[in-house]
């Protein structure tokens, strides 16, 4: 059983910025389950996404592994055993936990686990790419110049999955959709102090973007088709096929 997140559970006088240090890796799974409305959705939608485009003799990649979900998903559906997933994520907690969780599960993929900044990463011969709720942490300079990156190392029919927060340029659709997931989080368990406390610590480091700026984004930088296939209240993954 996941050790349950307690981390915003008591007052925090001097509230600093979010960080995926070990504190947080120790308790992620209960986090993400019980803070992402549809998360598990997104994360079996993906293996099957894999199964399909995933190309022998190609790359596979998941920028902001984190403890591996969406690789262990992919690895578990993926036919060939010609493909090579590289995982990759910043937080050497979450590192070390997602080495651990792939040794643990066996697939006809390669996985490889990077500890780097997903910015410095050379993508090549990729017939997938994932970006799993990492986009958002980017500073939004940073944004345009990766999945220009990943558009020109994905292989002709390869696609990216992008999945976020988002955020409504209709502000009492926007309100709405907030109140509607701390509810999500409320029938969740957690307090209004763990809520309040935990945006707070937010504020600085997750900047949604809208939608529509993803799309125009992807859609500038040359992608063929991009579209939404799954939204719960303000989260949801969209795909982008070269």
């Amino acid at each position: 059983m996941a050790n349950q997140d307690k981390i915003f559970a008591a007052p925090i006088e001097k509230m600093g910025d979010f960080t995926f240090d070990e504190n947080v890796a120790e308790v992620f799974p209960d986090m993400i389950q019980r803070s992402v409305p549809g998360y598990s959705n997104i994360i079996s939608a993906i293996g099957m996404l894999a199964k399909r485009f995933a190309a022998p003799d190609s790359h596979i990649y998941d920028l902001g592994c984190s403890l591996g979900a969406a690789t262990l998903s992919m690895r578990r559906h993926i036919p060939h055993d010609s493909c090579k997933i590289i995982a990759v994520d910043n937080s050497q907690a979450m590192v070390e936990r997602c080495r651990l969780h792939v040794n643990a599960y066996r697939g006809a993929a390669d996985v490889e686990v990077r500890e780097a900044d997903i910015r410095d990463v050379e993508i090549t011969n990729a017939s997938m790419v994932v970006l799993n709720f990492t986009l958002q942490f980017l500073s939004p300079d940073d944004r345009q110049a990766l999945l220009t990156r990943i558009y020109q190392g994905l292989k002709p029919g390869g696609i990216l999955i992008l999945s976020e927060k988002y955020r409504f340029e209709d502000d009492t659709a926007n309100e709405l959709l907030i109140d509607l997931h701390h509810d999500f989080k409320r029938a969740n368990g957690y307090s209004e102090l763990e809520i309040s406390q935990k945006r707070s610590a937010l504020e600085n480091v997750m900047r949604p973007d809208s939608i529509t700026t993803h799309q125009a984004r992807l859609n500038a930088i040359g992608f063929s088709s991009v579209a939404m296939w799954f939204q719960c209240f303000n989260f949801g993954s969209m795909f982008a096929i070269k």
